[in-house]
């Protein structure tokens, strides 16, 4: 296997710390190989052989491949992944003051988290902040590039029962430490300083903590991969870089990361938005075709949905199902469920193990066990705006929703390159 993936995937992450950094990245590399972005509120010009892409809200990007010879009556070939992870949202008035001594900041749970790992590690602050210039509402990326933050853990002395479970509580536990009390009113003129704007400019923001802890190689053979947001920005960089090394002449190839997959999709800018329904039926109509043409074109699409995917915890076997049992390294995982969490089927599931084996790629299959129930993720989200064939994988990984995840160097290949044939 190759370790360049693996080297992209940790170059991807640590440039990453927000859904939309990991969208800013994205464009950069979509701009280094030719592509050509696009505006929501522009007419679009779309020409055959051509590579573009648009973005939503900063945070959702859609990239496309325009074959020479347009071949619509193909339809679409879709990956779609998504850009934010479980973190701390910053409230407004942030600053709090604790007996006038510390500056502790006011923040709110984002998405579904593992809480404990969050305490007692560096922290920092990224995400945008809005201001105005000449008439224009701009976003300004930030990243408070250092160590900034931290959760302090209540002494095992003072709570006795800690190792015996303990149950957090958002307000209470979970805030930041940010300094001393000479730290108090500061907290926006850093975030300013980092956004390269004066404070008082500053209107309004989205900011989130992440962990500072880099990505890293670990196990006796250098077999498993931890990093930050894991979920689900290992499928957006391989489906991303399959997409660039594919020979994409046969359909339309589309690479979809979508926001807000932690707290439901139902934002302008999710899955459940009309943003991959909207971007699929621009590209129908600038070539000429109408809604039926567009409807036909949909019939004949595929896409894959990619969120990674819960690998046999090595001291919680009893977890996983008794047969369908996803283990590092060992291959991509196809996910399925009987009440359509997941949207595969056996017409789906086929299919993507047929583009598995023509590339010689592993996979594996996932379901909860009978008795647990699961979560779900944007693929039957995203089919009640774009109904089509959809297949939903992912790449086996431990603590997922932690700020620091488990993965296989291995896996991250494989879904690379069975995009890379998808696209093709």
């Amino acid at each position: 296997m190759s370790n360049k993936i693996t080297t992209d995937l940790l170059e991807f992450i640590e440039n990453s710390p927000s859904c939309f950094h990991a969208v800013q990245t994205t464009k950069e590399i979509l701009t280094k190989h030719g592509f050509t972005e696009l505006s929501e509120d522009q007419t679009w010009n779309l020409t055959p052989g051509n590579d573009y892409f648009v973005t939503r809200n900063g945070s959702s990007i859609i990239a496309f491949s325009i074959p020479e010879s347009v071949v619509l009556q193909n339809g679409f070939r879709i990956i779609a992944s998504h850009s934010d992870s479980p973190s701390f949202k910053i409230k407004e008035n942030p600053e709090m003051a604790v007996e006038d001594h510390y500056i502790k900041l006011n923040v709110e749970r984002y998405g579904g988290m593992l809480c404990a790992p969050w305490f007692d590690r560096p922290l920092s602050v990224a995400g945008r902040v809005i201001v105005k210039e000449n008439g224009t509402y701009c976003a300004k990326l930030i990243n408070a590039d250092r160590d900034l933050l931290l959760i302090p853990n209540l002494a095992i002395h003072m709570n006795r029962d800690a190792n015996s479970g303990y149950a957090y509580n958002a307000q209470k536990d979970l805030l930041p430490l940010y300094g001393d009390i000479s730290a108090k009113d500061t907290f926006l003129d850093t975030i300013s300083k980092y956004a390269g704007v004066e404070k008082e400019e500053i209107l309004s923001h989205d900011l989130f903590l992440y962990n500072r802890q880099k990505g890293t190689l670990w196990g006796a053979n250098e077999e498993f991969l931890s990093a930050t947001r894991l979920d689900d920005l290992q499928c957006a960089c391989a489906s991303l870089y399959g997409l660039l090394g594919a020979d994409r002449k046969q359909a339309v190839s589309v690479h979809c990361v979508l926001d807000n997959e932690e707290v439901g999709s139902t934002t302008k800018q999710g899955a459940a938005s009309t943003f991959l329904r909207d971007t699929l039926f621009r590209i129908c109509t600038v070539f000429g075709m109408d809604t039926q043409d567009y409807f036909i074109a949909l019939s004949k699409s595929f896409m894959i949905s990619a969120d990674n995917a819960h690998a046999v915890h090595p001291n919680h076997t009893d977890k996983a199902d008794p047969v369908n049992r996803p283990y590092l390294n060992e291959g991509i995982v196809i996910k399925y469920n009987a009440n359509q969490k997941y949207c595969t089927d056996g017409i789906s599931a086929a299919m993507f193990k047929d583009i598995c084996k023509q590339v010689d790629v592993p996979y594996q299959t996932f379901t909860n066990r009978s008795d647990m129930a699961g979560g779900s993720t944007l693929g039957n989200i995203s089919n009640t705006q774009v109904a089509l064939n959809t297949v939903d994988i992912g790449l086996p990984q431990l603590a997922m929703h932690s700020p620091y995840e488990t993965a296989g160097v291995k896996d991250t290949e494989y879904l690379l390159k069975a995009a890379k044939a998808f696209f093709a």
